[in-house]
Formats: C-alpha cells, sequence, structure tokens
C-alpha cells in the first residue's frame, strides 16, 4: 500500500471488484472497454459486447492476476492505473509502432482512468508512484509508458481528448524520473523508468 495521506493504492484483487465496478461505473469506462483494450486480441476486443470484457476482466482477477491499482481518497475509489509484465498486453506486443526498444524484460503502464471529479488534481502522478512500487513488489526491474508529450507543437495549448489522455501524459511521466526512449509518433513517446537497486 501507498500512502499520499488521506489517499492510499491498492493492487486490483478479487476481493476489490466492487470498487473496480464503482470506478468504471455502468458504462465500463471508455465505451465499455474495462480495461481489456490491451489484454485481448483487437478482433476479440471488437467483437466482444460491453458485458463480455467486463466478465473477462472479472474472470482474469478471479484468476489471480493483479492486472492494475486502484486510487482512493479514503474509502472511495477515484482513480486505476492498469500496469503488468509487457507480455500480458497482445496488442502491446503485436504493434509496430510500440515494438520493444531492447530484449530486457519490462513492466508496462498502458491505461489510466481517473474519475471525472478527480480529474486535473494530480491523480495521474499518484498512480504512476503507486504503479511503480506495485511492479518493484512483483520483481520488476524496468517500467515502461507510452504517453503523449501535450507539448509538442501539434497538441500544444490544446485540450486533453479521451484518447490522449488514456495511456498518461509525458509530463507526469518526467515529473517522477522516466526517460525518453523511443518515439511512436510526433507526439507518443515511450518512456522508461529503471528501479535501482
Amino acid at each position: 500500500m501507498v500512502n499520499f495521506q488521506q489517499y492510499s493504492i491498492f493492487p486490483l484483487t478479487p476481493d476489490r471488484w466492487g470498487d473496480f465496478q464503482t470506478l468504471f461505473g455502468e458504462r465500463g469506462a471508455y465505451s465499455g472497454c474495462w480495461c481489456m483494450y490491451w489484454r485481448i486480441k483487437r478482433s476479440e476486443f471488437n467483437q466482444a459486447t460491453r458485458d463480455e470484457r467486463k466478465a473477462a476482466m472479472h474472470a482474469l482477477i478471479n484468476q489471480g492476476t493483479m492486472p492494475g491499482i486502484l486510487l482512493y481518497e479514503g474509502s472511495s475509489p477515484i482513480g486505476w492505473c492498469s500496469i503488468g509484465p509487457r507480455e500480458d498486453f497482445p496488442p502491446l506486443q503485436r504493434s509496430t509502432t510500440l515494438k520493444p526498444v531492447d530484449d530486457q524484460e519490462v513492466w508496462s503502464i498502458v491505461c489510466f482512468f481517473i474519475n471525472k471529479k478527480q480529474r486535473r488534481q494530480g491523480m495521474m502522478t499518484r498512480l504512476i508512484c503507486g504503479a511503480i512500487d506495485f511492479a518493484q513488489s512483483q520483481g520488476a526491474k524496468i517500467i515502461e509508458a507510452y504517453p503523449t508529450d501535450m507539448q509538442t507543437p501539434d497538441l500544444e495549448n490544446k485540450n486533453l481528448t479521451g484518447y490522449h489522455g488514456f495511456m498518461g501524459i509525458a509530463s507526469a511521466f518526467r515529473k517522477i524520473g522516466f526517460k525518453e526512449v523511443g518515439r511512436a509518433s510526433n507526439h507518443q513517446l515511450i518512456m522508461r523508468y529503471v528501479i535501482s537497486d
């Protein structure tokens, strides 16, 4: 558990499924994704209904996988970060733009979801710190992320959209010590944080 005064972070385990449902709501976060977008083949994701994606995530957790962390304010779940070994994300493994930069084993941060009322209040930074602690507790040495750099000329001074936000914002990662190791596009970075021994 990571404490940030009134905030706490816990891995998503079966006993916290109800909190995950509360945070994601009836719509299942981003258009009913239930955070399965990176965890199954794109064809499977596109063919699945919202309820099927929800059931797939529930099954994953019940099988013992901890697919990410929940951020709480008091007892209320307010944020989510999906993180795991890169090989847990089939579309990421097959991506031509987000292909591995080397042969080192990494854990990947692939998604954030934050309650509307708590957005623009630094919650992404808290989640990134919690994700580092969680990954380290599971033996990770390198954490990788694929955020959007809102400071590129084509995005500077523009409003953040859902797409640009769900994989994170580069400035939040830089603040914590992530370094750019590659680019998937002009505005999507590949960044890493190396856990010191």
